[in-house]
């Protein structure tokens, strides 16, 4: 008669499968999430304020070239024509401007401050209304300048 002989179980305390490691770790703790979404928080909070310092640098950027742009059409008109515009919509009518830029502080077109002409020193005035345009915002730029004197 032959003998069957069993064969004894793995024991328990054999090393865990890849498999099994993966089932027991599937997941983060309360922990790691608050950890994470601390980071996350300082963050945000170091990026935003630079973020908005760089928006008001394109603003400003934007203003400048603008008010650049149309004192150029207010000499040129003043070359060419011996006087001064009467109103900013004369520089686009006369195609020295092909449209009137917004501000970029107060999104509109309406909102031009503009300055007459000064008499000279012989007391002697040109003619036209329109001599110099600043912004119509009562923001302060980041130099400190309010726009309206830019």
């Amino acid at each position: 008669m032959m003998s069957i002989r069993k064969v004894p179980p793995p024991p328990s305390t054999a090393a865990p499968t890849i498999l099994g490691r993966l089932r027991q770790t599937v997941g983060f703790t309360l922990i790691e999430l608050l950890i994470v979404m601390t980071i996350i928080g300082i963050l945000a909070s170091i990026a935003v304020p630079s973020y908005q310092r760089s928006v008001i640098r394109a603003r400003e950027s934007v203003l400048r070239e603008n008010l650049y742009q149309m004192r150029q059409a207010i000499d040129a008109y003043f070359a060419d024509r011996g006087h001064y515009p009467d109103t900013l919509e004369e520089l686009v009518e006369r195609r020295y401007l092909r449209g009137l830029p917004r501000d970029p502080f107060t999104q509109s077109t309406e909102t031009w401050y503009t300055l007459a002409p000064e008499a000279t020193e012989d007391g002697e005035v040109v003619p036209g209304g329109i001599f110099d345009v600043h912004s119509g915002s009562d923001l302060v730029g980041l130099d400190g300048v309010p726009y309206r004197e830019w």
